[in-house]
């Protein structure tokens, strides 16, 4: 049976060309029908690929459906994808054509072999939780959710904010602070560990709530249940501050109250075997290399 099959990927250099053209050629002589998104199909086409019969997708719009979407490029284009899925919870693969990532860990010498093992069915999926973000203005165009986190933070001119902050309605802190991240445990190895937070197991039902360059030392992050609904009221002396969802960031007045929470939808995650958590942290930060071998 033929697999329908969506591409996202980010703009590439005449280094990397090559690995484009092979993983292209992969996947026309694959059993699939593949569909790209149209930034994606316009960079191929720049590239000299014979691409303009291949159908596309609006990126603008999103991906109306798809037996699985592969995002080729890094973390920050797998983020992107996924907001072209949003609630149709497509099954997506991260193909990392650069450095290896958290998120999308199928390196390039890897490619080949994985696309037969994809599409033999050959791989398990991961549900990741998502956060959600909501006021009484759509600050995000309708897509307010992200796989990482939401980041609440001063603009580059203004002094420390103030951010009161509430759990299921009762009062936790009042953060003085640059700003304040709320990680999902898969957000855990990004900016939240930036600013001092724990690392998470990806599959844990929790968010992170975590300061940024707080005023008071013995503020310190905190994990509490996904389930609860998160709530902040935000005050600054420039009247206004940053909000971000991943790698998208509105400045907006300070006046607003944001309530986080669970999305009500999920990130699927197509995992390979041998792709576990574990082995990227080791990868990642160097665990249990030893420097004076």
């Amino acid at each position: 049976m033929s697999v329908q099959l969506a591409i996202h990927g980010k703009t590439f250099s005449a280094e990397t060309k090559p690995l484009m053209e092979k993983m292209w050629a992969d996947i026309c002589a694959k059993n699939c029908q593949p569909i790209l998104s149209d930034f994606f199909k316009n960079h191929l086409l720049e590239h000299g690929f014979s691409v303009a019969d291949v159908p596309s997708y609006s990126t603008e719009k999103g991906l109306e459906s798809a037996d699985m979407a592969w995002s080729i490029g890094g973390d920050g284009t797998l983020l992107e994808t996924l907001t072209q899925i949003g609630a149709k919870e497509i099954p997506i693969l991260g193909i990392n054509t650069g450095r290896l990532g958290f998120l999308a860990t199928l390196s390039p010498p890897e490619i080949s072999s994985a696309l037969d093992t994809v599409l033999q069915g050959n791989f398990r999926i991961e549900n990741r939780s998502l956060v959600s973000v909501e006021s009484e203005v759509d600050f995000f165009d309708g897509k307010g959710f992200g796989l990482n986190e939401v980041g609440i933070m001063k603009t580059d001119t203004s002094s420390m904010i103030t951010i009161k902050a509430f759990v299921d309605g009762n009062y936790l802190n009042s953060y003085w602070a640059d700003g304040l991240i709320v990680s999902t445990a898969t957000g855990s190895t990004g900016y939240s560990l930036a600013v001092g937070g724990p690392l998470v197991i990806p599959s844990s039902d929790i968010f992170i709530i975590a300061p940024m360059s707080p005023h008071n030392l013995n503020v310190r992050p905190l994990l509490v249940s996904s389930s609860a609904v998160l709530t902040f009221e935000v005050s600054s002396r420039s009247k206004n501050f940053l909000i971000s969802l991943d790698s998208r960031s509105k400045v907006i007045d300070s006046h607003f109250k944001i309530e986080v929470k669970k999305a009500p939808f999920s990130a699927k995650l197509i995992k390979i075997p041998g792709d576990d958590f574990l082995q990227t942290l080791r990868s990642k930060l160097n665990w249990g290399l030893d420097v004076r071998n």
